[in-house]
């Protein structure tokens, strides 16, 4: 009987071990079987693929890539790409179209999407991508991208989702940032050259929870130019606890 319960105990820890969230970066490269000297049009998709098995595992899977998509795909209508491989092939095959039309106006293509398990709690998770694509024109364009999941049920979570109260986090996050970057209490939050739309202070479309705290990230172009390049704010987790629904 001992035995039998010593074999029960055993299979229910291995149980539950399986249902544990584990991650594991795949890679995916494509280049361009044209010829060219420099700068040869290539893409690398490098990111965090949920290995165990369950809805958790799919849901995130699912959403990941749906934003890699989002990034990646160049052109008008929708891409059919539902696995990496065939949409890194579907970049390479954008700009190989693209070259036939513009033979001497299309070069150095690129993309490089990184991604990894920024932060990993039993109520939050956190999936950070880092991509940078060059489709042409004067730049290319690098950015951050938060998932912010739910692993229990793989549900993405919305930032509006993250407060108790956001309207009292925006204003105590405004005060922070005027005073990180010298905006005056008294002044419009754009005078001193920032583009917030409707000249309004908001949160920014990516919040990451990382390990030093809560890290509040404006892209380029999100609230000012690109020349004035990407904004963050960065708060340890003691000052703003008591904001967050999720710790």
């Amino acid at each position: 009987m001992k035995h039998y319960a010593f074999l029960v105990f055993l299979f229910l820890i291995f149980t539950s071990c399986n249902k544990e969230l584990s991650f594991e970066n795949e890679t995916f490269d494509e280049k361009s079987d044209l010829p060219c000297k420099n700068d040869c049009p290539q893409i690398t998709i490098d990111i965090p693929i949920a290995k165990n098995k369950g809805i958790p595992a799919d849901s995130i899977n699912k959403k990941v890539f749906s934003v890699v998509k989002e990034i990646v795909y160049f052109g008008e209508e929708p891409a059919k790409a539902n696995d990496y491989n065939t949409l890194a092939k579907s970049f390479i095959a954008s700009y190989e179209e693209m070259h036939k039309k513009f033979p001497t106006e299309t070069f150095g293509w690129e993309g490089k999407i990184v991604g990894n398990v920024e932060f990993h709690s039993e109520t939050i998770l956190n999936i950070k991508i880092d991509h940078y694509t060059f489709t042409g024109g004067a730049h290319g364009y690098q950015g951050f991208r938060s998932l912010l999941f739910d692993p229990k049920t793989g549900k993405t979570i919305f930032n509006d989702q993250l407060f108790k109260d956001e309207k009292k986090f925006m204003a105590f996050a405004e005060k922070k940032f005027r005073a990180k970057y010298k905006i005056p209490s008294s002044a419009n939050i754009n005078a001193t050259g920032l583009m917030f739309e409707n000249d309004k202070f908001q949160l920014p479309q990516n919040i990451f929870y990382t390990e030093e705290g809560l890290l509040l990230y404006y892209n380029s172009y999100e609230a000012g130019s690109y020349a004035d390049g990407p904004k963050d704010i960065l708060f340890p987790y003691a000052e703003v606890n008591q904001f967050l629904k999720y710790q």
